[in-house]
């Protein structure tokens, strides 16, 4: 059990340990920044506290000089400066290197840690305290609220906004009004429509409706006055702050219905408790007595469940679980082997033409579908949880090069399958180290070539359909296009006579030891890197695209698919063989009989949407026996930034794909994938469109789509 504590405690660490170092790396740009340094101190406080709890004695000696420093920063007795960062980055990472260790520090980690408390005792001014110590610890500051903390509790208010029949003549709009209210917390709204006339006497200029808001939010009532500054004149407002957090009662509800409407002003408590006598409902009781009318009653509950939702809300320890990944993966390959069945039995309703079984059938698609969706939401994590340690990559490695730089990310909201996020995490790093190395100029050049000192590296991801598109640039001196191609030439990869356009000449940067650096250094020079980033991009099922401006910049864009666990495909045959084709790459079908293919000569290209095509004919490249069919079916796809098509015997249609790795004896097959299995217990594969677009290309005489014209 208390193996099972450890554990915990190492992994919420380690996410602490995470959150410290884009604080400390935020602070760095602002150093007065109160709140960043407070967040840096609970952090701190909070590793600290539970390493004593469950026997991490070693980080709890440690991190109590640098909490202590920290309380120091947050007094204003010690100033937040670069050599302070440095060093509380040096100690961030210490403590990670002893949460690391199963058996207790290393001889030479806890070397360097007692020399690094030193260096942290040294700078803020603290005296070494003896082993046994006992001082207390510092208070955490959740402890001692501020004005600013106090500013921060949720509150709910009530609000009636009644706007003049006029306010539409200056060209109010009220609806906008009550949406910039909404953006202020959660709110509920509740419209009075009881003043509209019938339709032969409605003035389309003039505004018959009021309504009460239900508001909950972090903010003061002067910011919700402020949302109607424009309009005072032209209505009228009423803003009540309910009492904080009204218990619950048995039935579920924070107040009840009748204690809202004697709030509200609408119902005596005499008329309440004369109502309260009858068996009926209240708000039918006192509609019917019309004590109150019905849109009063209404809007009160409306409050009524504004409240009960909000407090639901309130307890943020049910809203997440924490889930071991592995335990996602095994459900994952669950909900695979489920469509997979699901498949089949579909295949068996359509051969036994049974309605009952086809009925049940369909609806078991759909329950599959729907489980199959929500299973692949809840291994999508934002790809901006990874960007903090690339800003620390951008820090450290500008400082040993001598340069200044910052990394600016966008896009971070962006979701992405875990088990893709893991395998971008080195391309990206190559990246990054060759943008730093290669691109950004030293600060002195920078100045002189007008651009600021301090140069950008910028990391940016979106959405493109079933596709992930990560850009990383920089603003620095872009690609040497002939230092490229005579590296090249040296190399035998590239013949000196030959012409190649820009994009072509730049893909020669992937090829496996390539690199243009005139010296071997630390960071780079020995061809290691940017081949790896085209290897791993491609056995994602995804393709890099480089562009560059000579003394702008370049940017790298990694077209990345969302998972690789189950997929939407295409299902093509050829002979007996059945392959899968990813339905984001297809662009389209055609019908071509085969004397139309043969009068297109050896150079394998057709003519599609007036752009001319090359096309692979998966019968050879798979050489499949059989007959082939007098009028076969062109699949066109995207691959490797252009179209290319596969003449097939026939298109099956969309099929919900469970993507089955290849064994060790088929993994290096060109062409292929990965590999899935049908309805009907037969093995379809794959095909890796990236892989066969450059073969078609070559097939092809290396023609350009934007050539054959």
């Amino acid at each position: 059990m208390i193996d099972k504590f450890k554990a915990s405690f190492r992994e919420e660490a380690q996410e602490l340990l995470g959150q410290l170092e884009a604080t400390l790396l935020e602070l760095e740009s602002d150093p007065g920044s109160g709140e960043l340094i407070n967040a840096a101190f609970r952090a701190i406080h909070t590793i600290k506290g539970s390493a004593g709890m469950f026997g991490f004695d070693e980080i709890s000696h440690f991190t109590h000089d640098l909490e202590n420093a920290l309380d120091r920063c947050r007094s204003g007795s010690l100033a937040v400066s670069k050599d302070f960062i440095d060093m509380t980055l040096e100690a961030r990472d210490h403590v990670l290197a002893l949460l690391k260790r199963e058996e207790g520090p290393t001889e030479e980690l806890a070397a360097m840690g007692e020399i690094l408390l030193g260096r942290i005792r040294a700078f803020a001014g603290l005296s070494a305290e003896p082993e046994g110590r006992t001082s207390a610890p510092a208070a955490a500051p959740a402890e001692s609220t501020t004005g600013a903390d106090a500013e921060k509790r949720r509150r709910t208010y009530r609000i009636q906004f009644k706007p003049a029949p006029a306010i539409f003549k200056n060209g109010t709009k009220v609806l906008n009004l009550l949406e910039e209210l909404a953006e202020l917390g959660r709110a509920d709204a509740f419209p009075h429509t009881e003043s509209i006339p019938d339709l032969e006497a409605i003035d389309p200029e003039s505004c018959y409706c009021f309504w009460d808001v239900m508001l909950t939010t972090e903010h003061d009532v002067n910011a919700i006055r402020d949302v109607f500054i424009f309009v005072e004149d032209q209505a009228e407002l009423k803003i009540e702050e309910l009492p904080p957090e009204p218990e619950v009662d048995a039935g579920g509800h924070a107040r009840r219905l009748g204690e809202i409407l004697v709030e509200r002003g609408e119902v005596t408590p005499d008329a309440l408790r004369e109502a309260l006598k009858s068996q009926k409902r209240l708000g039918e009781v006192l509609v019917e007595r019309k004590i109150v009318s019905k849109p009063q009653v209404d809007s009160a509950l409306v409050e009524q469940e504004h409240i009960k939702k909000t407090q639901d809300r309130v307890e943020p320890t049910m809203g997440s679980i924490r889930v071991a990944s592995d335990k996602l993966d095994a459900l994952v390959d669950l909900v695979g082997e489920l469509v997979t069945v699901q498949a089949r039995l579909s295949r068996i309703s359509l051969d036994l033409k049974d309605p009952a079984l086809g009925s049940t059938s369909e609806q078991f698609e759909r329950l599959i579908a729907q489980l199959r969706d929500d299973t692949m939401i809840i291994r999508m994590l934002p790809i901006g949880s990874t960007f903090n340690k690339y800003r620390r990559l951008v820090r450290d490695l500008s400082t040993e090069l001598g340069k200044e730089a910052e990394l600016l990310a966008e896009g971070g909201e962006t979701e992405l399958d875990k088990t893709v996020i893991e395998r971008l995490g080195d391309p990206l790093v190559h990246i990054i180290r060759n943008s730093i190395d290669h691109g950004l100029e030293m600060p002195d050049a920078r100045e002189k070539a007008g651009k600021p000192r301090k140069g950008s590296i910028k990391l940016a991801a979106r959405h493109s359909g079933a596709y992930v598109l990560i850009e990383v640039s920089d603003d620095g001196k872009g690609l040497d296009r002939e230092a490229i191609r005579n590296k090249a030439v040296e190399r035998g990869l590239l013949p000196p006579a030959q012409e190649l356009s820009d994009q072509e000449l730049f893909q020669m940067i992937f090829a496996p030891g390539f690199s243009t650096a005139q010296t071997v250094t630390t960071v780079s020079g020995r061809g290691v890197g940017m081949d790896v980033v085209k290897r791993e991009i491609e056995s994602l099922g995804g393709s890099v695209h480089l562009s560059s401006q000579s003394g702008r910049g370049m940017a790298v864009t990694l077209k990345i698919p969302l998972t690789l666990a189950i997929i939407e495909g295409l299902l093509i045959r050829v002979a007996q063989e059945s392959f899968v084709i990813p339905l984001s790459s297809v662009d389209g079908c055609i019908e071509i009989n085969r004397q139309e293919l043969a009068s297109m000569g050896e150079r394998r290209i057709i003519n599609y949407r007036d752009e001319l095509v090359p096309y692979v004919r998966l019968r050879e490249a798979f050489e499949s026996d059989g007959e082939e069919p007098a009028i076969e079916q062109i699949v066109i796809a995207t691959g490797q930034e252009s179209r290319v098509g596969f003449v097939v015997d026939e298109v099956v249609g969309q099929h919900q794909t469970v993507i089955k790795p290849l064994g060790r004896m088929y993994r290096d097959v060109e062409g292929i994938s990965g590999a899935t299995i049908l309805g009907d217990g037969t093995v379809a594969l794959i095909l890796d469109v990236n892989r066969l677009a450059i073969d078609a290309q070559v097939r092809s005489g290396g023609q350009r789509v934007a050539e054959g014209a």
